[in-house]
């Protein structure tokens, strides 16, 4: 749409702009809560990161645990039962 500014039509220019600019301003909304909503989900997203890392370090501390007990119950078991 090309729109010529001229004396004759400076209403149309004046309500021209006034469309583009609550478009423009809608969209930046628009971006406004998309990015707040971004944010929201990040925080959450990353304390489940810490939340899982925390349960990864405790089951893997459990593990070894296991892992230990079980060797010092293989080395206590004798090599040759007759």
């Amino acid at each position: 749409m090309v729109i010529r500014l001229t004396a004759q039509d400076s209403s149309n220019y004046s309500a021209y702009m006034q469309t583009e600019m609550k478009s423009l301003e809608d969209k930046v909304e628009q971006i406004v809560e998309a990015c707040i909503q971004l944010r929201t989900e990040n925080t959450q997203l990353r304390q489940q990161l810490a939340a899982a890392q925390n349960d990864n370090k405790r089951l893997s501390e459990k593990i070894q645990g296991a892992h230990t007990r079980l060797e010092a119950l293989l080395e206590n078991i004798p090599e040759n039962v007759e």
